[in-house]
């Protein structure tokens, strides 16, 4: 599916496929610091804009949003790359859903209304009913069912048992996936996850959207 046709029209969507697009367009053997080889958002600045004088300018008025006045990106160049053999590469999580360690991290800010574009780390072999979900944005029926909805950690084992997935990174990073913000997304959200898989090498990323 062309990443430019899909439907960007309230809470979720926009960083999911921001943070998409630049996981997809990183250079790998570049650190941290590095800039990706494409625009994550086309016309950012003009977004911004646009952003600030409608969107932003209502909530700040009103104190709600208004998510008719909200309009996405539309990029046109989308991202591409080598493929790699799952069996042999070594896999990180990405998870969307606002997850942390119920006991020993804070939430994430989840009744911010301009999102929260900090990131949580905790490890692949956390048992699920260590993780807690703060994200105000989607319904937590299924994912407070069952957590691997949000995080398969225990289905990506298996996978790996199978040699479906060569192996797993031995973090899982979690973000909110509520980020209106786009700006915040590519100067801190992005960068922030970039950085927490340098320190590990990884070859590639499962994104699993809220």
């Amino acid at each position: 599916m062309d990443v430019d046709s899909w439907p960007i029209v309230d809470d979720s969507s926009c960083d999911t496929v921001s943070i998409m697009w630049g996981l997809t367009a990183f250079n790998r053997t570049t650190p941290a610091s590095r800039k990706v080889g494409m625009d994550i958002v086309e016309n950012l600045g003009s977004w911004e804009r646009r952003f600030k004088s409608t969107w932003l300018a209502h909530l700040e008025r009103e104190g709600e949003p208004d998510w008719g006045l909200y309009k996405g990106p539309r990029n046109t160049v989308a991202p591409s790359g080598t493929g790699v053999d799952l069996s042999r590469s070594r896999l990180v999580l990405l998870t969307t859903a606002g997850g942390y360690l119920r006991d020993s991290q804070e939430p994430f800010d989840a009744a911010n209304l301009r999102g929260d574009p900090s990131v949580r780390l905790f490890p692949t072999s956390t048992p699920l009913q260590d993780l807690a979900f703060a994200h105000d944005h989607y319904d937590h029926a299924s994912v407070d069912a069952d957590p691997q909805v949000a995080v398969p950690l225990r289905h990506l084992e298996a996978m790996v048992s199978k040699g479906v997935v060569g192996e797993l990174a031995p973090m899982v990073i979690s973000v909110s996936g509520y980020q209106p913000d786009l700006r915040r997304v590519v100067d801190e959200l992005i960068p922030a996850v970039l950085s927490a898989v340098d320190w590990e090498p990884v070859d590639s990323v499962l994104l699993v959207p809220a």
